[in-house]
């Protein structure tokens, strides 16, 4: 559909990341006159979507987030072979249980429920399969094989594309929101990046889109309660010709802390992260060094779990930020005093591999007053703090 035969509202998106940049596509296609902006450009470093990988898996003990990656990864399929470009690579996850299986236990009944292939693996068959994986500590794991590394940068980047060819326009500049009065939000506020002696302009829309990940928070204080915190991710050097550790399915380790990683990620190295969330974090000016205490951890664990590469060396390292909401879910809804305004966020360091089907959700929720699903719902932390302020989905 052209532009000049679109009859929907316009509407301009803030954030082109995972959850902006398919929320931008979904109204694109549905008719909407479509803007898309964002600070740095889709995939940027300092954005949540930004990096090499993020992980697929449907391992989530609420059936609603199940769904949800259910159908994203339908749409992440349709889209490679639409744009012939691969985003997602099937290894498997495995999963390691140790001493609190609740969180497992809850997520077989919703993987299964969901018609989700999960098998519950005794520690003899993880050995026999995965020898390279010291079990140390481990009482039993899960194996979900429609699961696997995710391109995140490379597909945000894509999406932009997208959306600009589709009809829409994208742009590159600072936003800050409008004036809001009467219930509505005005005109947005654009400053040009290297344009800092000239005026700021205008950005007129019917609906406004918020879906900027750690800035939500900081451009609505005290409506958005999403804190952005720092986490590191580090990249180990396997040896020459290596095969045994490249060739591991994605994995994730539920012990006193919880470690992730991506073996052979886009030839990066072996990925290891620790999702324990970090310090408040400043996602525009905080330096992105890692520290000497997370890279002291990070070799134990790997040399304790993967004694195979004891003493590998650091390529690379990251970091990045997690967007964290209240209780760890999404949030979608209107903006309490604005109802042209919807806001979306909280991914919460999970949120990237549903991008595609959230952004179908808040395009459905905008043009067709789709009910939101309540874990996503703001009113439920309405509800859990007694915050009437929360906007309605």
């Amino acid at each position: 559909m052209s532009g000049a035969r679109r009859r929907g509202p316009a509407v301009a998106v803030v954030g082109a990341g995972a959850f902006g940049g398919w929320t931008a596509l979904h109204l694109l296609r549905s008719g909407c006159r479509v803007t898309l902006v964002d600070a740095w450009g889709p995939g940027h470093s300092r954005s949540s979507s930004g990096g090499e990988t993020r992980v697929l898996r449907h391992t989530y003990a609420e059936r609603a987030h199940v769904e949800l990656v259910v159908r994203a990864l339908q749409l992440w399929r349709q889209h490679e072979a639409l744009w012939n470009t691969r985003f997602f690579r099937r290894t498997g996850l495995l999963w390691l249980v140790q001493d609190d299986e609740a969180y497992e236990r809850l997520a077989l009944d919703a993987v299964r429920a969901a018609g989700v292939e999960l098998h519950e693996l005794p520690p003899d068959e993880v050995a026999r399969r995965w020898p390279q994986v010291a079990l140390d500590g481990v009482r039993w794991a899960l194996f979900e094989p429609e699961a696997g590394p995710l391109l995140a940068r490379a597909s945000c980047e894509r999406v932009g594309r997208a959306v600009a060819d589709e009809g829409g326009e994208l742009l590159t500049a600072q936003v800050q929101p409008g004036a809001v009065a009467d219930g509505r939000m005005g005109p947005l506020l654009l400053q040009t990046p290297g344009r800092a002696a000239s005026p700021a302009a205008s950005l007129v829309a019917d609906r406004y889109v918020f879906a900027c990940g750690p800035w939500l928070g900081r451009l609505f204080p005290g409506v958005v309660p999403i804190e952005s915190t720092r986490q590191e991710v580090f990249f180990f050097g396997t040896p020459p010709g290596d095969v045994t550790h490249a060739g591991l399915p994605v994995w994730a380790d539920h012990g006193e802390r919880f470690w992730y990683g991506i073996p052979g990620g886009e030839r990066r190295g072996f990925k290891l992260a620790d999702d324990t969330r970090g310090p408040p974090f400043d996602p525009t000016d905080g330096e992105r060094l890692v520290s000497t205490d997370g890279l002291a951890r990070a070799r134990e664990y790997l040399a304790r779990r993967f004694p195979g590469l004891a003493g590998a060396p650091l390529l690379e390292s990251r970091v990045c930020q997690y967007e964290q909401s209240p209780d760890g879910q999404y949030l979608v809804g209107r903006h309490p005093q604005a109802e042209n305004v919807w806001l979306v966020g909280g991914g919460s360091g999970h949120g990237f591999k549903a991008g595609p089907a959230l952004g179908e959700l808040v395009a459905g929720a905008l043009l067709d007053e789709r009910a939101v699903p309540a874990p996503f719902a703001w009113e439920r932390l309405a509800r859990r703090t007694g915050d009437t302020r929360g906007p309605s989905g």
